[in-house]
């Protein structure tokens, strides 16, 4: 049988991709500051894990919007809002890891941009998910 995948999760599986290799080359990174320092950054060991995390979490991402009774066009936004604050989170973490500014970005007084970037991450990932958890529940039930 002879099946393609949907274009909305041809892009998902291509951009977690790319996050995959960012864990790998992220990776590198962290074994560079333990082989040199003894141990990584707080920071690049956070982005490493996130992006490890979040590209087999786009692979779920891929199979709940390859089961999506919804429009191409709905899925793949929920898909790229998901993705979009999962890299912009794992480039957050490796940019504190370069800088080494601190080893908890939350502590002490949290800045209106970073409340508000947190509870845009909130509404999106969840969000997202619901949208593509919704459509599956309708396609396949």
């Amino acid at each position: 049988m002879d099946y393609t995948l949907g274009i909305d999760t041809r892009i998902t599986l291509l951009i977690t991709g790319f996050v995959f290799l960012s864990a790998l080359l992220l990776g590198v990174w962290k074994y560079h500051g333990i082989r040199v320092d003894g141990a990584a950054h707080v920071y690049v060991d956070i982005a490493h894990r996130a992006a490890l995390m979040y590209s087999f979490s786009g692979i779920l991402l891929a199979v709940f919007t390859e089961l999506s009774a919804w429009p191409t066009a709905v899925n793949l936004t929920a898909d790229l809002i998901v993705l979009a604050f999962f890299v912009g989170a794992i480039a957050s973490y490796a940019r504190h890891g370069l800088a080494r500014d601190t080893t908890n970005q939350f502590d002490g007084q949290i800045s209106a941009g970073l409340r508000l970037s947190m509870y845009g991450l909130i509404a999106g990932e969840i969000g997202g998910f619901a949208v593509l958890f919704s459509g599956f529940l309708v396609g396949q039930f």
